[in-house]
């Protein structure tokens, strides 16, 4: 025994010998995920926010009056402005170029200078380098003082040394790289994923121009500039929902911690759709600012409804009462912001939080006594929502009696699983007993838990709290997975890791799927953002000739295996081909080999690229006003294929 442990130590030994230095951007293309996120999709187009976000800096400072993204046939990528180019005058410690500085140096840029930019989203001076070190390579164009300079980088390192290359009129810089295929496992860009970022990029920005063209199949180009700024964007949000009053509560203002800037309104719906940046970057995760906001929406309309006598006896409205129905978008810009880790989607300045509040309290207050109206069906539409909230706490806790008194707190219908892991565990919700009953047979009863969904659930979406914990189908599935829901939600309370939406193939079955990560979306967005929702994969076919057995997911596939039972001659004679439309058409053993055995199946984690683009999708399929509907089913009529009909 002391033998081996002296074996292993000295395996083990740590000496200087093993610590690596990492010099330049060797970091970089090590750990790629550290500084961009992944290296999926999101991180590819995480490469061109990051060079657009320099753009935008110059746009904040006042130098810059557009932005042109454009993608190339190869997915190469352009960003050019006219903003006051990079400096190209050698840096006085360094001994180098500015822009080469900037292009290949960590911690480098001029957004430490205050002087330089007093309001900028990259902060950390990693940005344009990153790019660079992440990009096959990177060519930089900047017209400067009346001449035009050039520099190239391939995978980080310089190429050519910067170069004049004629006279230019005006001023900008034009960046174009491609990514590296040695970091990126796609190297697709996305049209829609980036026009939701440009078009963001310019409600946030009053009166800026930014152009995206798609030099690919197509060739797509829109242009996006807002003289309303946010208060165009709450228009924009709120399109397919009713507004409760006409006027938008607007307003812009400078305080010593930050500027702030606030556009709201309410709608005839039941979801709250709060968004808030700073310095231009969208904080999903909140932060202090997002406090500030509903601390004082809360103060000031309980304030109002009191001064006017509007309420009864000892009557009053919670947060989550006075934002039913609200579109809100709050933008601050921080000299200093301090964000929680490089991802940048939590603001933790404490300062800012009683700048917010006190700016909110002044300009609501104002707002609400200038247009009475309008106050009266907001406070209306609260108390209403304090009255539906109190009828789902009066029903939430008759739930929680009653299976007390069972003796059991998981739903009946559910199969659960004998591991107490949730990390190990996971959860598959079917539709319908029949595909419940092959699941519960054909599982691995360790760690796969059933909870069979009879029909198709509430849609969410057009319901308040009380009807939502109303429906039995729902309540079993809060149950069982344990979190809780809205302001009860507890990740920590999770009693699965992985929630695999399992339906049919059919169009009934994309119903329910889509219901359900509405659901999840609405109430426990956080299982989503965690990676815990996933969406199961079955065969569409079974191929079966004698004793083989192939089971396609596509119609591709389908044709293929018919040509490889067939064999040379292509005699498909004696093949057999048998169309699933439901999971309960398939024998447990079957079922199991298809779509419930890790090693065999194929599954989907849900992910969202822009919670609010996912949250404009949600309002458009699944809200209260059918013309959105209608022109997104126009719109995406044809690429549908097998429709059950």
């Amino acid at each position: 025994m002391a033998n081996k442990k002296q074996e292993k130590q000295k395996g083990s030994d740590y000496t200087a010998g093993q610590i690596q230095v990492l010099k330049g951007l060797e970091a970089v293309r090590k750990r790629p995920g550290m500084y961009i996120g992944s290296t999926s999709a999101r991180g590819l187009h995480h490469l061109v926010y990051e060079v657009v976000d320099n753009s935008i800096d110059e746009a904040m400072a006042g130098h810059c009056s557009q932005v042109t993204v454009a993608v190339h046939d190869d997915n190469s990528v352009t960003v050019a402005d006219d903003g006051r180019g990079i400096p190209v005058d050698t840096q006085p410690t360094e001994k180098v170029p500015g822009v080469e500085l900037a292009m290949t140096t960590l911690h480098a840029g001029g957004k430490f200078d205050k002087s330089t930019y007093k309001v900028s989203g990259g902060l950390h001076g990693v940005g344009v380098s990153v790019v660079n070190a992440l990009s096959e390579y990177l060519e930089v164009e900047i017209r400067r003082g009346g001449s035009e300079y050039r520099q190239r980088y391939e995978r980080g390192i310089k190429a050519i040394e910067l170069e004049t290359v004629g006279k230019a009129k005006g001023s900008g810089t034009s960046v174009t790289f491609k990514p590296d295929h040695e970091i990126f496992d796609d190297l697709e860009y996305s049209f829609e994923v980036l026009s939701d970022r440009l078009r963001e990029l310019a409600f946030l920005n009053k009166g800026l121009l930014i152009t995206l063209e798609d030099e690919r199949n197509g060739k797509l180009k829109e242009q996006y500039r807002y003289e309303g700024g946010i208060a165009e964007y709450v228009e924009f949000l709120r399109r397919g929902r009713t507004a409760l009053h006409d006027n938008i509560c607007y307003f812009d203002t400078s305080k010593p911690e930050a500027e702030i800037e606030l556009a709201l309104q309410y709608d005839q719906g039941f979801s709250e759709h709060t968004h808030t940046f700073v310095n231009n970057i969208n904080t999903h995760e909140g932060g202090m600012h997002l406090t500030g906001l509903k601390a004082a929406m809360t103060r000031t309309i309980n304030d109002y409804a009191r001064r006017n006598k509007i309420f009864k006896k000892d009557e009053s409205l919670s947060g989550e009462d006075v934002r039913e129905g609200l579109t809100c978008i709050l933008s601050v810009r921080v000299m200093e912001p301090q964000f929680e880790g490089q991802t940048k989607t939590k603001l933790g300045n404490s300062e800012v939080r009683g700048a917010v509040e006190a700016a909110v309290n002044e300009h609501l207050s104002i707002f609400l006594d200038e247009n009475p109206k309008a106050a009266k069906v907001i406070i209306e539409k609260s108390l209403s929502a304090s009255r539906a909230r109190e009828a789902a706490r009066k029903a939430r806790d008759l739930a929680r009696k009653k299976s007390a008194l069972e003796g059991g707190v998981l739903p009946g219908t559910l199969a659960d699983c004998s591991i107490s892991d949730p990390s190990m565990c996971e959860l598959c919700l079917v539709e319908g007993d029949s595909a419940g009953g092959s699941a519960k047979q054909g599982r691995d009863r360790g760690y796969q838990a059933i909870l069979p969904l009879r029909g198709k659930i509430l849609n969410v979406q057009r319901a308040r709290i009380d009807r939502t914990l109303s429906n039995e189908e729902i309540r079993a599935m809060i149950t069982a997975i344990g979190t809780g829901i809205r302001d009860e939600f507890d990740i920590e309370k999770a009693r699965y890791h992985k929630i695999l939406v399992m339906t049919d193939a059919d169009v009934d079955g994309a119903h329910i799927r889509t219901l359900l990560l509405t659901f999840f979306f609405k109430e426990m967005r956080q299982l989503i953002d965690a990676g815990y929702v996933y969406i199961a994969q079955p065969p569409l076919y079974r191929v079966h000739k004698g004793k083989q057995d192939f089971y396609a997911y596509s119609e591709r596939e389908r044709e293929e295996y018919v040509k490889r039972l067939g064999g040379n001659g292509g005699d498909t004679k004696g093949v057999r081909i048998q169309r699933y439309k439901g999971l309960g058409e398939m024998n447990p053993d079957q079922l199991w080999k298809t779509t419930m055995d890790p090693e065999t199946r194929t599954i989907h984690q849900v992910q969202f690229d822009s919670e609010i683009s996912a949250d404009r999708l949600f309002e458009e399929l699944m809200g209260e006003e059918v013309e959105p509907r209608r022109k997104f089913i126009e719109k995406n009529a044809k690429y549908v294929k097998n429709l059950d009909v």
